[in-house]
């Protein structure tokens, strides 16, 4: 039944540690700044320099995460139905974080709570194609 639990709860939960502790609390609306402030650089041979932030690498994971998440989504009928369920308590969730909670109003935020939805309709439609290819034609 493990298998059921969506993996991008692993990206939301990291973002909720990171938004509670640096970020300042819940109600903080200063985490952005601290989410989107360069933990390092890389120059570039353009001559350019690339700054990365604890919200690109975070954002980085979740995209790494939605993508093995989709693939794991076509399996067991049971565990993609019960994944279906637990994937759209956590887009209620992310949501809900997202309207209410000012720490949770971010750019950072709202793309993984996209990513959450976009795993939900895929998963969605991956369950109705697989539907529709096990139905016997009639004739």
């Amino acid at each position: 039944m493990l298998a059921a639990i969506p993996l991008l709860i692993l990206p939301v939960a990291a973002y909720a540690v990171l938004a509670l502790t640096l970020g300042g609390g819940l109600f903080s609306a200063g985490c952005n700044g601290r989410l989107t402030h360069p933990l390092f650089s890389f120059a570039t041979s353009g001559g350019g320099m690339w700054p990365v932030s604890a919200a690109d690498l975070l954002l980085a994971v979740a995209l790494v995460v939605t993508f093995i998440e989709l693939l794991k989504g076509i399996g067991d009928r049971r565990i993609a139905i019960a994944n279906h369920a637990l994937s759209i308590g956590l887009f209620v969730t992310c949501l809900t974080a997202m309207l209410l909670a000012p720490a949770f109003a971010t750019s950072t935020f709202f793309l993984i709570t996209l990513m959450v939805l976009l795993d939900l309709a895929a998963g969605f439609i991956v369950t109705m194609g697989e539907a529709q290819v096990g139905r016997a034609p009639k004739k």
